[in-house]
């Protein structure tokens, strides 16, 4: 059988085409390439935290997606004016389901949201808006094409990371916040030239966990090596089941 990937999902409030009705989704290119990776795409709302062992339970794998920014709160600090949306019920729910994943020795893919939540969840901290990065040099918000590289990453060859895409590659670029201090359970692979952590991976090999700060899910209808992220994902969730 198929793979079964949980993707959890965001919701969509105040639709004018849906006459304001909220809505719970997730970007059509992470299903697109989870299908194409051969697995199933499965969409988790935001839930109850507790019922996060339910719904791991039910699947193989744990993809973590883009969107609003993770609150200051969980990591000890107040809102900067800098601060964007956030929305707490996600921030928990997320949290509980990267821990039971962990738990429960489920692969977890993490994009862009997802690193930085991933790495808040075991203790690491965040800077709320990349201007209050001591070293900027890059953009990091690229303004235009979404779905093409932007900046170039030098990465870690011995790496999950690296294995795809060999020591250096150029990614796209739509984050405001980004790692400060990385949690003790995760190593960085990947660095933007002015050296904010692009990726990152488990340290144990008993855990099955790629983060990446760019959105691959977007590049992949005109970069093919995007895809193999997806693809590596779902070959890490089948030596799990095996």
């Amino acid at each position: 059988m198929k793979p079964l990937i949980g993707i959890a999902g965001n919701i969509l409030l105040n639709n004018a085409d849906l006459n304001g009705l909220p809505i719970t989704y997730t970007p059509q290119g992470f299903v697109n390439g989870i299908r194409q990776a051969d697995a199933i795409p499965v969409v988790f709302p935001i839930s109850d935290p507790a019922e996060a062992k339910d719904y791991l339970s039910k699947v193989d794998g744990l993809l973590l997606a883009g969107g609003q920014d993770v609150s200051p709160l969980l990591f000890g600090e107040e809102p900067s004016l800098k601060l964007g949306a956030t929305n707490p019920a996600r921030d928990a729910f997320e949290i509980a389901l990267v821990k039971e994943a962990i738990h429960q020795a489920k692969p977890i893919f993490a994009v862009c949201r997802g690193l930085q939540l991933v790495n808040v969840a075991y203790g690491g901290t965040l800077y709320q808006d990349v201007s209050d990065y001591p070293d900027l040099t890059v953009q990091h918000i690229q303004l235009t094409h979404f779905e093409t590289g932007a900046h170039t990453i030098n990465i870690d060859p011995e790496s999950k990371i690296g294995k795809i895409f060999g020591d250096q590659y150029v990614v796209n670029t739509y984050h405001h916040q980004a790692i400060k201090e990385l949690a003790e359970p995760f190593k960085a692979v990947a660095w933007s030239k002015d050296g904010l952590i692009e990726a990152f991976e488990a340290k144990s090999p008993n855990q099955s966990i790629v983060a990446v700060q760019w959105h691959p899910e977007l590049m992949i209808p005109y970069d093919l090596m995007m895809q193999r992220l997806f693809t590596d994902f779902v070959k890490r969730t089948i030596k799990k089941m095996n």
